[in-house]
This record gives structure tokens, C-alpha cells and sequence, in this order.
């Protein structure tokens, strides 16, 4: 699974523009870059920074269902993206993708003061209005990059709000209505115990970001939380929500739903009405600080 790529280039349906530069000489990663073909020298524009899902261990930055989605959120939201590729398991096990993820923000950082190694950094991006998103395992690697930039400024580079959809947590003990089923539970372990073999269980803290620091330092000012109904995952998305509004964060956050649906929904069945709504209010997330 996992496994197709596609090339980036100019793609005729949303008028939206990419190509992949390499952010890791020694370990041979790029990312994906996006833009809009209708964006004017001198246009700055909201950053996004996403991170692909796939359980840590399958996917890439350049998977079709992610091209796809990425050129249709470009689009629909006029901003930027940089969509990271990193190092997966069970070849390089956690927290290779932690770690690879922080470079690729320190390589897009560089480009802040207008002298880094790609031009469409250098021109384009706002830096003032950076954004973290992913969903599954990639929302785990956004909370994680939000609270490292809590800890560890990059200069020149503020990070605004991060979107979580279906953000891939989990825990020993369920939470809410989260399922107790045993043997789904531990399922649900083995699956990180692959990508993690030294892992002390799923209250790791990677795993389980109320186990590691306090939720008050997440490094930006503005969360939005996708859940889908029928997703297992869902009572863990909603957990983190209410545990953040409690924890003396400053920031604002939202939460949303969407009835009926599956675990990344979206990205099977992008033109649905429910992929559409979030979608838009994705979009919205992103520019509500435009001037």
C-alpha cells in the first residue's frame, strides 16, 4: 500500500504549480512545494506546512490521493505549501519521522530572511503566517512540531494555528466512548509497535501527547481538530480538544465533525459533500487572519 507516486508539475484543473526539493542531502528527502500559477511577484502568502499520514509507515509527500489534495487546498485557500516527505517505518523506526520533520521546518525557516536555496520561499511565503497540518499519523507529527516550537524558536518563522484531522493518538486506558474491545485495543498497539519497537506502549508519549509535556506550551496561537464519526480514532481527537481547552493554553481552538464518515475520508472520496464542507473550512482556518 502506499506505494505510487506521482511527478509535481503545473496541474490544469486548479491552476496550481509544484515541484520537489531536496531538504535532506544525507538522507535523500525532498519536499513538495506548492503554489498558485496566478500568484504576482511580491504576493505574500499564508505558509502551510503539511505533514502526510499513512501510520508512519506507508504514503509519501508524493502520493497521488496527497498531490491531489494538496493541489485543491492550494487552490481553494490561496496560501503556500510545503509538503514534507520523511523517513518511515519499519525501516527507520520512530523518531526518524519526528526528526526529519523538524529538519525539513528548519530548511523552510532558512528562507525567512529572503536568502535560502529555493526562490519560490524566498518571494512568496508570509512568514508571519505559518501553518501545521496532517492527518492520521502527519496531525501527530503537527502537534509534535507545534510543541517543539514551543520549546525551540526558529527565527524569523511564527507559526499560527495547526489542523489536526483524524489525528492518529492513542492511550492504554479508552477514553469516553473510544472502543474497549481487547483485541482491537491491541491491534491498535501493534500497529505502533512496528513503527516503534523500543516503545514503552501506547502511552508513550509520542503516542499519547497527554503523557508528555504540558499541553499550555503548544507553540502557536490557533487549533483546529477534524474528527470523522465512524472513525476509531475520533474519541482520542475529541479528548485532545477538551484536554487543551483545560490545560491553560492561550489560544483559540475548534473542533469538527463530519456525520458519517470514516477515518480520512477526504482523501478516498475527495469530491463528497462532507470533503467539500471540511475543505472549506480548512481554507477558512487558514486566512481568517488576512487582512
Amino acid at each position: 500500500m502506499g506505494t505510487e507516486v506521482v511527478p509535481p508539475g503545473l496541474d490544469p484543473k486548479t491552476n496550481v504549480d509544484s515541484k520537489d526539493v531536496l531538504y535532506s542531502p544525507e538522507n535523500g528527502l525532498s519536499n513538495r512545494l506548492y503554489i498558485p500559477k496566478t500568484t504576482n511577484p511580491g504576493d505574500k502568502l499564508p505558509l502551510l506546512i503539511y505533514f502526510h499520514g499513512g501510520g508512519f509507515c506507508i504514503e509519501t509527500a508524493f502520493s497521488p490521493s496527497y498531490h491531489n489534495y494538496l493541489n485543491t487546498l492550494v487552490a481553494e485557500a490561496n496560501i503556500i505549501a510545503v509538503s514534507v516527505d520523511y523517513r518511515r517505518a519499519p525501516e527507520h523506526p520512530i523518531p526518524a519521522s519526528y526528526d526529519d520533520s523538524w529538519t525539513a521546518l528548519k530548511w523552510v525557516a532558512s528562507h525567512s530572511g529572503g536568502n535560502g536555496s529555493e526562490n519560490w520561499l524566498n518571494s512568496h511565503p508570509d512568514f508571519g503566517k505559518v501553518f501545521f497540518a496532517g492527518d492520521s499519523a502527519g496531525a501527530n507529527i503537527a502537534h509534535h512540531m507545534a510543541m517543539r516550537i514551543g520549546k525551540e524558536k526558529l527565527e524569523g518563522f511564527t507559526v499560527t494555528g495547526i489542523n489536526l484531522t483524524h489525528p492518529y493518538f492513542w492511550g492504554t486506558e479508552p477514553v469516553g466512548d473510544e472502543i474497549k474491545d481487547l483485541a482491537t485495543r491491541e491491534k491498535i498497539e501493534g500497529i505502533w509497535r512496528l513503527a516503534s519497537p523500543a516503545t514503552s506502549g501506547c502511552d508513550d508519549p509520542w503516542m499519547n501527547p497527554l503523557k508528555g509535556p504540558d499541553l499550555a506550551g503548544l507553540g502557536c496561537s490557533r487549533v483546529l481538530v477534524c474528527v470523522a464519526e465512524k472513525d476509531i480514532l475520533k474519541h482520542r481527537g475529541c479528548y485532545y480538544y477538551e484536554k487543551l481547552k483545560e490545560s491553560g493554553w492561550g489560544g483559540e481552538i475548534e473542533i469538527m465533525e463530519s456525520e458519517g464518515e470514516n477515518h480520512v475520508f477526504h482523501l478516498f472520496n475527495p469530491t463528497c459533500e462532507n470533503a467539500v464542507a471540511m475543505l472549506k473550512r480548512f481554507a477558512s482556518f487558514l486566512n481568517q487572519d488576512k487582512a
